[in-house]
């Protein structure tokens, strides 16, 4: 995750630092944790960093609730990317256990707690694999979302402030 947020920081250090932040706060892996590490490395403030990051991470959710079956459908029709969606599908239902059997608490800490393998983007794979109601995995993730934004600013912005940053 270290190399791809380098990697995405160093090409869009033309832009301005708001729109850095929502534009790597929407990227699969980085996501929100990654997000909130660049806020404080740009030295944006603390409310409007935590902000932008939470808009930039929720962007790609609904459409991944409610197009992913359709994509990955027609993803599994193609040869070279039906190995891809079966391993991502895979990969999303290996971690769904508590999931489905709390649904909406264990959506909402497994999007939450900022663990490698874990975010709003796998949060809502598994959310629309599992069929959960959209009145239920929204609001899931949404509450995870926070839940992980304010675990990231105690450990981004926090940890500065603690070593005098």
């Amino acid at each position: 995750m270290e190399s791809l947020l380098n990697f995405l920081l160093e090409h869009l250090s033309g832009l301005n630092a708001n729109l850095t932040l929502f534009i790597v706060s929407m990227v699969p892996l980085i996501e929100l944790r990654g997000g909130i590490i660049a806020s404080a490395l740009l030295g944006v403030p603390i409310v409007r960093g935590w902000i932008i990051c939470i808009l930039g991470n929720m962007v790609p959710i609904p459409f991944i609730l409610l197009f992913i079956d359709k994509i990955f459908f027609v993803m599994k029709k193609w040869g070279p990317t039906a190995k891809l969606v079966d391993k991502l599908e895979k990969r999303a239902l290996s971690k769904s256990d508590k999931i489905q059997q709390y649904e909406f608490w264990g959506l909402m800490c497994f999007v939450g707690i900022p663990l490698p393998g874990t975010g709003a983007w796998t949060g809502a794979l598994i959310a629309s694999l599992l069929r959960i109601k959209l009145k239920k995995a929204v609001p899931a993730i949404v509450c995870g979302i926070l839940l992980a934004s304010v675990i990231m600013l105690i450990v981004s912005y926090g940890g500065a402030y603690i070593i005098g940053i």
